[in-house]
């Protein structure tokens, strides 16, 4: 059987222990999910993968530990397109188990702030259980729940509270970044900020730029937007798609981001075909999206999921963002990252000639619009392989530059004669 679990704080507790406590009955049974974040009783009490297997869009920390120790495999997607892979390519689900809201007066479960495919899940499902939990946050947004009508079971949960994602406290690297992103945001931006240290700190960077009349139109609520919306500098009013509204398909954080969320007309949570998609995306104008990256080679190859043949995370909206954003009128796509990190006691750059074998390739070299280190940024929309090498080695770390030119010009990135 395929079992399919949800995305986030929508994955069930209750139902995951019991199905777990029967593993002895069962073989070959396989979970589809997304961001898991608490530890799964079915592979937990299965350290051997005999009977549950989990196939995850995008890993969490816990994934990624799972995916080491072969207990959890990677479906590659654009996470916006997921909605459209259960209708068109994968067979029926046989049971989906989504942790909802309890029963509204309209009679339907609201999925909290975790909307994304639990509609296309749900019509392709042949059984449809909830398990209802009191501490899930109840948010408005288009067809963000399920009618009791097409619910097979009901189950009670155990009333915990949402995971939480830590947010560190970002690093001065990070700050010398967001400051070089947030200076190019304007009055009327309409904001998308990915997981992660440095588009979050660009978030604490705009409450003391003086920027306003902020729109967010996003795959994922952070805290970082939280934090900006309740400064009173998002409004939302120049926006195109749902004016004065901030629209997500689900929220990661803190228990403060779930309660800022909760029950506010201010916030729309929307399926993620809607919030993901290039062609919806690029009809707000000023549009900023802003991701990590982990490595990025010479010609503006930017790799943000893997290290080499392990995976970390996964595509997730990157990529759709990254051309939402450049199609958008006045629209900006923003790559970050550190120009070094340390491996093993060695520190190493970010920038390299080749990216790691294996790694893989999350926005390619042609949809690359600007990138960020805390040594510049640089926009490579237009410029020649010489010139983005030229212009990519101005952002690596001071130590590394000289080799970086050297590997350039020997292997013909950089003609001989030309110079940056």
């Amino acid at each position: 059987m395929w079992l399919d679990y949800g995305v986030s704080n929508c994955q069930p507790d209750v139902f995951d222990k019991a199905l777990a406590a029967r593993k002895d009955e069962l073989e070959n049974v396989k979970i589809r999910s997304c961001l898991t974040m608490r530890p799964r009783a079915v592979i937990e009490e299965d350290p051997d993968g005999k009977h549950f297997h989990m196939f995850s869009w995008h890993f969490s920390g816990y994934d990624r530990k799972k995916h080491d120790a072969g207990r959890c495999n990677y479906t590659p997607l654009n996470l916006g397109e997921v909605p459209d892979y259960y209708r068109r390519f994968l067979d029926p689900v046989n049971i989906v188990i989504l942790k909802t809201c309890p029963m509204d007066d309209g009679g339907y479960f609201n999925f909290g702030p975790a909307n994304v495919w639990q509609r296309a899940v749900i019509e392709r499902a042949q059984l449809v259980i909830v398990e209802v939990n009191r501490e899930v946050p109840y948010v408005f947004g288009r067809e963000n729940g399920v009618h009791m009508s097409e619910v097979d079971f009901i189950i009670e949960g155990d009333h915990q509270p949402c995971a939480e994602l830590p947010n560190p406290e970002p690093s001065e690297i990070d700050r010398i970044v967001a400051r070089r992103i947030a200076s190019e945001v304007e009055d009327g931006s309409c904001l998308q900020i990915g997981i992660g240290g440095m588009p979050n700190a660009v978030c604490a960077l705009l409450l003391e730029s003086g920027v306003k009349d902020l729109g967010i139109h996003t795959e994922m609520l952070t805290d970082g937007l939280g934090l900006i919306y309740r400064s009173g500098r998002v409004t939302g009013s120049r926006k195109t798609l749902d004016p004065g509204k901030i629209t997500y398909t689900f929220a990661l954080g803190s228990r403060s981001l779930y309660a800022t969320a909760n029950r506010n007309p201010d916030f729309y949570c929307h399926q993620v075909d809607y919030t993901n998609s290039p062609h919806i995306i690029m009809q707000n104008d000023k549009v900023v999206s802003i991701n990590n990256t982990t490595q990025i080679d010479l010609q503006g190859q930017a790799a943000s999921e893997s290290d080499g043949h392990r995976h970390i995370s996964g595509t997730g909206g990157q990529l759709q963002f990254v051309r939402g954003a450049y199609a958008s009128k006045g629209g900006k796509s923003f790559l970050c990252l550190a120009s070094t990190y340390d491996k093993r006691g060695e520190r190493r750059s970010r920038i390299v000639l080749n990216l790691t074998p294996g790694n893989i390739v999350t926005t390619s070299r042609s949809d690359v619009m600007y990138v960020v280190t805390e040594y510049g940024a640089v926009n490579l929309k237009g410029k020649s392989v010489a010139e983005r090498a030229g212009a990519l080695i101005s952002l690596a770390h001071p130590d590394f530059r000289e080799d970086l030119e050297r590997q350039a010009y020997e292997n013909r990135l950089i003609p001989r004669g030309v110079s940056f």
